[in-house]
């Protein structure tokens, strides 16, 4: 049935819309491009973001954009959800302290085998089939990060007493050996990073995604921090989003019960990063599509900056 010209006139008008509100996000992006090109960013990718397989192709192309513009991106990856499922079908028990896996030797083995095998090779292979040229390793690799003993205290309500919290084999970073990004930086690949460490006696360690996220950044000197998360971003005390704030302002909220659970190591982490020269972190919804170009290349943004 032919159509109407009116009808005609009308779709023409959607695309022609369509395309304007293309063309106006490029050039928005323009002056973003410009300021943020020959910079580092380190993005610690995690969440409902990598369980989605839309999501996922989305997060991957994304990267092989901003790396395309001249920005360095250095990928550090978590796999909570992935190494939970791993010890159920194993039938090995775990629990978290503060946000922290406990992990024991038999578990610190899974985790190994969860992050530094399949979970990495999937990201890399994800961002290699739309046209970047990933690499994947670990923190073991090369004594990219070295770890210690993570050590948790936490006291007593009744008797006010402290006492330590063992965890396991979680670890922190003491130190990042940054001279190995300086071969990726100049390259046209990008590193992909699986959180585990290595102890001075060679033992392995499970690294908070965020943590490690966050010493990078700073061995690397990076502009920014970005985290994506399962939530809009951080949340004040009645439940509704922080658009940005300032690292002061970061510390007064802690004070308060809004942050809890997964929140506080990311927070944390933000704000030590912020303290070491990283010039802005970011906490944001990995949910929404293209969040990263988002946050990055538009002028409202979207989730939580938080600046030094």
């Amino acid at each position: 049935m032919a159509m109407d010209k009116r009808d005609i006139a009308g779709k023409n008008f959607g695309v022609t819309k369509h395309w304007l509100r293309t063309a106006h996000t490029l050039g928005e992006a323009l002056p973003y491009l410009r300021q943020f090109s020959g910079h580092t960013f380190v993005i610690k990718y995690g969440g409902h973001a990598m369980g989605d397989d839309k999501l996922a192709r989305d997060f991957a192309r994304d990267i092989v954009l901003i790396k395309q513009v001249g920005i360095n991106p250095i990928i550090v990856h978590g796999g909570g959800p992935q190494i939970g499922a791993m010890l159920k079908k194993m039938n090995i028990q775990s629990e978290f302290v503060d946000g922290l896996r406990v992990t024991d030797r038999e578990s610190v083995d899974v985790v190994e085998m969860v992050l530094a095998g399949s979970i990495n090779k999937q990201i890399v292979t994800a961002i290699n089939e739309e046209g970047g040229r990933a690499i994947g390793i670990s923190g073991k690799d090369g004594r990219l990060i070295e770890a210690r003993k993570l050590r948790r205290t936490k006291r007593d309500p009744d008797s006010n007493i402290e006492e330590i919290l063992d965890l396991g084999f979680v670890g922190e970073p003491k130190k990042v050996n940054a001279e190995i990004f300086r071969i990726f930086e100049n390259s046209d690949a990008i590193p992909v990073i699986a959180p585990i460490g290595v102890g001075r006696d060679g033992d392995t360690y499970n690294i908070n995604a965020d943590t490690a996220a966050g010493a990078i950044a700073e061995a690397v000197n990076a502009t920014k921090l970005l985290m994506l998360t399962d939530i809009a971003g951080v949340l004040d005390s009645d439940g509704q989003l922080i658009s940005e704030m300032s690292r002061a302002e970061a510390k007064e909220l802690f004070a308060t019960d809004a942050i809890t659970g997964g929140m506080i190591p990311k927070l944390e982490t933000c704000m030590k990063a912020l303290e070491n020269g990283v010039e802005a972190a970011h906490v944001l919804d990995g949910r929404i599509p293209h969040v990263l170009l988002l946050e990055l290349f538009t002028a409202d943004g979207t989730g939580t900056k938080i600046d030094a």
